[in-house]
């Protein structure tokens, strides 16, 4: 701790114990040393267009699209939101687009001194400019919505269970409470916004991101994406791979054998060594393990709840793809179509709704069906394989009894008769 407050003490002249977050301690570098006030001056919404903006506020693109591969390339942006910060338009003044890039200076700098760092085999100071070149972009997206305590008297603890912002209370003395309750809600009167809290800033890094993504994600062979990474079934090209490069790609692992089912859920295996890649996002994290993977591969409808637990592990699917089978066999994925049901009142949408629901039911017991179907077959064709086995056994058997004598039985006796009664 007092090593990282004299590396910022030295470099920024700033006190990071006065700073709770990496976020602030972020911006006040910015503001104090890279913040153009005049020629770009940082809009702060009001209420309206806050709500307005941040409906639009999306973070990154994570989602698979081919379950299994092998032989696969997985590939890392160096700093995908500093380098949008540095290269994209952004939004400023009021929410208009301007040409000018406010964070150039403040990501060129801080990376360029990143690279030196490394470069000397300084990894602390390293980690320090990489902190605060990540830590930025979050600063503007702040959600104004805040979590409040007050320490108050009777008349205004009254007043505050009677809100729907109200969380909790609890009395500490005599006409004294200690009351905790939600800010900048839809229904509160009072905006009091954090300071600096500009999401339009923040929806234009995250969106003009995806922009910079898309080209590499919506390949053929892609496999899957989390936000700056993807999984191809190639190489990329040279000219867009570079482990020194802001925005450009270094290759993160070579992949021996994968498997990639939902989103923050997978497991790989590397090809040159080192301990299997387990991934996925959930409470049953700890729960899972490669085997369980190709078992839910084989099977993606599978649930099971861990015994002693009321953990209950699986994958969600067709929340944003549609798994495509080959057989029984899943291949593919394809896109869920979109309907646009603005135009509708709630209660068409919970008609439609509830018929989409029954229709994602219908479909999986269809599949269950198709498998069942498939497992029948394959049990009539081995069936329908033994009786020919045993008809040709027949033949070859009945076709040998008729090319021998038949055995004459000896002729009883008078003796052999008299024995017999």
């Amino acid at each position: 701790m007092q090593k990282a407050q004299e590396i910022y003490w030295n470099l920024y002249n700033v006190d990071i114990e006065s700073k709770i977050t990496l976020s602030s301690l972020a911006l006040s570098i910015f503001r104090m040393k890279f913040y153009d006030d005049v020629n770009w001056p940082i809009h702060i919404p009001n209420r309206n267009e806050d709500e307005f903006l941040r409906s639009g506020y999306y973070g990154g693109h994570t989602d698979t699209y081919i379950p299994y591969g092998s032989n696969l390339d997985y590939y890392d942006v160096n700093s995908l939101y500093p380098f949008v910060m540095k290269e994209f338009p952004m939004p400023g003044g009021k929410p208009v687009w301007h040409d000018g890039k406010p964070f150039k200076v403040f990501v060129s700098t801080l990376f360029e001194s990143r690279v030196s760092a490394r470069k000397e085999g300084n990894e602390s100071l390293s980690y320090v400019y990489k902190i605060l070149m990540n830590s930025l972009y979050g600063r503007f997206g702040i959600n104004p919505k805040s979590t409040l305590t007050e320490i108050c008297d009777e008349n205004r603890f009254k007043d505050l269970i009677r809100k729907s912002e109200f969380i909790s209370s609890d009395m500490l003395s005599n006409n004294i409470y200690i009351v905790t309750y939600y800010s900048n809600t839809e229904n509160t009167e009072l905006w009091n916004p954090p300071k600096n809290s500009a999401v339009q800033l923040a929806a234009a890094i995250t969106a003009s991101a995806r922009i910079h993504m898309y080209p590499f994600i919506y390949q053929d062979d892609c496999y899957y994406t989390d936000t700056d990474s993807v999984v191809l079934g190639h190489p990329l090209p040279k000219d867009v791979i570079s482990n020194f490069v802001l925005g450009m790609f270094k290759l993160e692992d070579r992949i021996m054998k994968g498997y990639f089912l939902a989103p923050k859920s997978y497991c790989y295996i590397p090809i040159e060594g080192g301990k299997t890649v387990l991934k996925y996002k959930g409470p049953a994290k700890d729960l899972v393990y490669p085997e369980w993977f190709e078992s839910q591969y084989a099977d993606p409808s599978r649930t099971k709840r861990k015994k002693d637990t009321l953990v209950k592990i699986g994958i969600k699917l067709e929340s944003k793809r549609i798994p495509v089978y080959q057989d029984t066999l899943w291949v593919d994925t394809e896109p869920v179509e979109v309907i646009d049901l603005s135009c509708l009142n709630d209660v068409s949408r919970k008609i439609i709704q509830s018929l989409w629901n029954e229709t994602n039911q219908l479909q999986n017991e269809n599949r269950i069906l198709k498998k069942q179907l498939v497992e029948v077959e394959q049990r009539m064709k081995a069936y329908n394989r033994e009786r020919e086995v045993n008809v040709e056994n027949i033949t070859r058997l009945s076709k040998e009894d008729e090319g021998t004598e038949p055995k004459l039985k000896p002729k009883k006796t008078e003796d052999d008769a008299l024995n017999h009664l």
